[in-house]
Parts: C-alpha cells; sequence; structure tokens
C-alpha cells in the first residue's frame, strides 16, 4: 500500500479483507467519526460529574433531574453518531459479505440501546 493512503484508507482495506476472507474480528478499527464520539463522551462525563456534585450539595431536585436529562440526550446523540458510522462502515461491509452474524449483532445492540 502505498503512503498516499490514509490510516482511515488502510483501514477500511483491512476490514474488507477481513470479510473477503471470512476472517472473524471484533470491529476494533478507527472510525472516521472516532474524534466526535470521544468529544461527545467527554461532555456526557463532564455532565454527569456535575449531576454527582450537584447531589452531594443538595441542590435542588429540579434542578439536578435537568442535568440528568443533558446527560441523557447527550448520551443518545452519541449513540446515534456510532450507529450511523456503524451502518456506513460495518454493516456496509457485512452485507457484501453475507455476513449474517453482523446483521443480527446490530440488531440486538439496537434492541438494547432504544429500550
Amino acid at each position: 500500500m502505498s503512503e498516499e493512503h490514509t490510516h482511515e484508507e488502510q483501514g477500511l482495506h483491512d476490514h474488507a479483507y477481513l470479510h473477503a476472507h471470512g476472517i472473524a474480528h471484533q470491529h476494533g478499527h478507527v472510525h472516521a467519526n472516532q474524534k466526535a464520539v470521544i468529544n461527545r463522551l467527554a461532555r456526557a462525563i463532564g455532565h454527569l460529574e456535575k449531576v454527582k456534585r450537584m447531589v452531594e450539595a443538595g441542590e435542588d431536585c429540579s434542578d439536578v433531574l435537568v442535568q440528568l436529562a443533558a446527560v441523557q440526550s447527550a448520551l443518545n446523540n452519541t449513540g446515534k453518531v456510532i450507529l450511523q458510522d456503524h451502518l456506513r462502515h460495518c454493516m456496509v461491509d457485512a452485507v457484501a459479505a453475507g455476513d449474517q452474524s453482523a446483521i443480527d449483532g446490530l440488531c440486538q445492540a439496537i434492541d438494547k440501546f432504544i429500550k
């Protein structure tokens, strides 16, 4: 592979190769949105730490609930980014390779995420 290829292109090539050759793997590769997901998770952690401090300080329950809503929203939005990335990359490859187990795994993950 030439040096012109980006790290992401190498990862996509490796992923396609694994699927094409029927080699099981754990989706440990880096996606285009990894940095955005990490940033969103950091914000959610910050919101959750604030909730903890609010409870420790005995702040108003209504204010705590509003902050908890911010945590839930941040996590849901992070899940959407991960799901979209998964569909655009992993699932496209899985469908092309006829990998029914990847499709089944996605369905199970969606069921747990939406609960």
